[in-house]
């Protein structure tokens, strides 16, 4: 019997640990379905999907996810599939001479760049900073540089006394930030797309080492990270695995084909970081007791086990004016999954 042939696109290369990788590249293949396969960065890919609906299967911002929910005309239904997750308020980075020694300086009008006001990342960061420390996106000038932007394919505009400056064409964030027009950057993308145009990797995460005049908002992210984690129990959840309805309408059993393939890719990649984990602890190198998280998930899958963060992300899209009310989860994913 022929196989379902349906196009995916993730984007791997961009986020050198997506969990979906071993899909992408064809070691493992959902039951009956074989892929045409992109990869594309995660910004130009969601803007793709929204502008011209390209892919059956792909990575999707669940933020933009929801608000097409509410909008009540979403061709997409999600899947609990989260490919790449992270700290994204420890990605923040500022001047050294920008007068921020920490959160609580975070006001005042001071002038910060995001890639994009309404990519998840940012309302991620908006909402921590936010819950953590008090900080209100009134009190800050937002600087965008995307004009071919999400947000214009959703006609979203920002909340009310929010102010958000679009950044020239001939302009970017990182020429801002160099030449202290700006005095940090909640997020920025450091891969020239048909939507980004900041060559300079201005983050200390895995993306590059930053201008020499920016240092973290946080002084040890790490730590943050630990600490924000520990208190809340969240590991904040940013795209999801987005099918097209007329697809899962059609062919139903596609949705937990797709799930069950993914989480297999998901579990070898654990599995082998978890080897190579333990081999550091037979070395001396981590200590014994690091043998007790071995054996947990980080990176689970399904509805039960991301409530949380999941419905605190649907608070955050509703706080940042993304939707009228707060939105419903049930509302985004397709019915199969919805009792995992």
């Amino acid at each position: 019997m022929s196989k379902l042939q349906l196009s995916l696109a993730l984007a791997v290369r961009e986020q050198q640990n997506n969990l979906g990788r071993l899909v992408l590249d064809g070691t493992i293949s959902p039951e009956g379905i074989e892929f045409v396969s992109s990869d594309v960065t995660s910004g130009e890919l969601i803007w793709r999907q929204l502008r011209f609906q390209e892919f059956d299967v792909a990575q999707m911002s669940v933020a933009t996810l929801l608000m097409l929910a509410a909008k009540g005309d979403s061709p997409w239904v999600a899947l609990p599939i989260f490919p790449w997750r992270s700290f994204f308020h420890s990605f923040f980075q500022v001047r050294e001479d920008s007068g921020i020694n920490g959160p609580e300086d975070l006001k005042d009008g001071k002038r910060i760049g995001v890639a994009e006001y309404m990519m998840t990342t940012a309302v991620w960061t908006r909402g921590v900073l936010r819950d953590e420390f008090g900080v209100q996106p009134e009190g800050l000038v937002w600087y965008q540089e995307r004009i071919e932007s999400l947000g214009r394919v959703l006609g979203y505009e920002p909340p009310k006394g929010v102010e958000v400056v679009q950044i020239p064409r001939e302009n970017s964030i990182a020429a801002m930030l160099a030449n202290g027009e700006l005095h940090g950057a909640a997020s920025t993308i450091p891969n020239t797309t048909l939507l980004d145009r900041s060559s300079i990797a201005i983050a200390t995460d895995f993306r590059g080492t930053g201008l020499a005049n920016l240092r973290p908002l946080f002084p040890d992210p790490t730590a943050e990270n630990t600490r924000y984690f520990k208190k809340t129990g969240i590991l904040p959840v940013n795209h999801c695995i987005g099918v097209r309805r007329s697809l899962v309408e059609k062919h139903p059993w596609i949705a937990l084909n797709l799930y069950h393939a993914f989480l297999e890719a998901k579990n070898k990649l654990v599995a082998e970081t978890r080897s190579q984990l333990d081999m550091y602890v037979q070395l001396g190198i981590l200590p014994e007791d690091a043998r007790n998280t071995l054996g947990s998930d980080p990176y689970p899958y399904g509805i039960k086990a991301n409530r949380l963060a999941l419905e605190t992300l649907a608070r955050y899209v509703f706080e940042d004016g993304r939707t009228a009310a707060q939105g419903d989860l049930e509302q985004i994913f397709a019915k199969h999954v919805l009792d995992l």
